[in-house]
């Protein structure tokens, strides 16, 4: 049996995606900054896209960069913001490097959290790293008192991508604006918002203005789409620099020409989202949750059970290595991870874990297991009763079980 537990790190092109497409990967092939017939029937395609996509975020079409993912989405949103307040900062100053401060949180995706160790690295940025609680939640109270005078930029990520913790985004928008409205009698620097909502676009509220964010990145491998493609909501007046530089495309904010197809799909994926699945896929969660935490002694779930992405377990075994466990699973057909993907290749423990739990241990132990549209309970079952003898059979060999530590 073949079980596809791994829909973080990427799902399956949908069928529908595939199909609207396709066309654009053969006949329809013009470049969309031609003037002719086939050049046309591209720009067509992706204008109708972003009126999608916009629809999708409830925000203006204008306020849409199209990127190449997630990643770059996040770059452009974070690199644009601070160079351009960067540049105001230092318009006037003639003997040292005046430095914007950045607030971000331990467990960002390493999109986010390279971009801004790279900015320390040059020395030109300030940045708060904020600790998450014991459940894995950004609370509030530590946003606000991180705020400084050259705070410019706030970017806590919607849902973790590890534990699938939910972050108060909606909530933390909300104080931002209100802290705007009192720099703006003072005379301060106006403070952005970003948050990267790559795990969160299939789950959970994407309405711009309900979550009071400046900038919002997704990506279209997580919904349905494929690799490659992704988008980056930028509000009305939010100054950013384009960090590519080349032709005009994007309204100037990302140069090179449009991945046409992608955009197409990534619009499909979006239409295609509905909430009534997180019910179903929920249950399915619960039901995995509680069978192995009944079924599997020494076991702890890593998050918040309530504020949790509906796909999303993520499950401590003590006593065991992760990647035996992911080995032996996957001898077994069965497909999960030991935390992002992105960041499979080293052998470095979960940031994420060790900024909740500060244990090196419980994250080196931990797997994460996500479900998707085609998710069943027959695969969970089988899931299930494969862990049972994977982990009863590594913590008999293990060093690390109990009396051995």
């Amino acid at each position: 049996m073949k079980v596809y537990l791994d829909y973080a790190a990427t799902s399956p092109v949908k069928k529908e995606v595939l199909e609207v497409m396709m066309p654009y990967l053969t006949a329809n092939f013009g470049n969309p900054s031609s003037i002719h017939a086939w050049g046309r029937s591209a720009r067509g395609a992706i204008d109708e896209s972003r009126e999608t996509i916009a629809k999708f975020l409830n925000c203006d079409a204008s306020e849409i960069i199209f990127t190449s993912g997630g990643t770059e989405a996040d770059n452009l949103a974070i690199t644009g913001i601070f160079n351009f307040q960067f540049s105001i900062f230092n318009k006037f100053s003639n003997d040292k490097i005046l430095k914007p401060h950045i607030i971000t949180s331990q467990i960002e995706h390493h999109a986010v959290l390279n971009t801004y160790k790279e900015l320390e690295r040059k020395n030109i940025a300030e940045v708060t790293y904020l600790k998450p609680n014991r459940d894995g939640i950004i609370e509030i109270d530590s946003v606000k008192k991180a705020i400084r005078d050259n705070t410019v930029l706030v970017s806590i990520m919607y849902v973790n991508n590890e534990i699938g913790t939910v972050q108060p985004i909606r909530e933390i928008g909300k104080f931002i604006e209100s802290e705007n409205k009192k720099r703006k009698v003072d005379g301060g620097r106006r403070l952005y918002f970003h948050t990267d909502a790559v795990q969160a676009t299939e789950f959970q509220n994407m309405d711009v203005n309900s979550l009071h964010v400046d900038l919002l990145s997704a990506s279209g491998h997580k919904i349905g789409a494929p690799k490659g493609i992704g988008a980056l909501y930028v509000k009305k007046d939010t100054p950013i620099i384009s960090m590519m530089h080349g032709g005009e495309q994007e309204n100037g904010k990302r140069a090179g020409t449009e991945n046409v197809a992608g955009i197409v799909a990534l619009a499909k994926a979006a239409q295609l989202i509905s909430q009534n699945k997180n019910l179903k896929i929920k249950k399915l969660r619960d039901y995995f949750i509680d069978k192995i935490l009944k079924e599997i002694s020494d076991t702890e779930l890593n998050g918040s059970r309530d504020w949790r992405s509906p796909n999303n377990v993520n499950i401590y075994f003590k006593y065991v290595e992760g990647e035996s466990v992911l080995l032996n699973l996957d001898l077994a057909g069965i497909a999960a991870s030991t935390g992002s993907a992105c960041a499979s290749i080293s052998l470095s423990p979960s940031h994420v874990i060790t900024a909740v739990y500060d244990d090196a241990e419980r994250a080196h132990g931990s797997i994460r297991f996500t479900l998707g549209d085609e998710t069943t309970q027959k695969e969970i079952d089988y899931t299930i009763e494969k862990l049972i003898e994977i982990i009863e059979r590594l913590r008999l060999m293990s060093p690390l079980k109990k009396g051995n530590k």
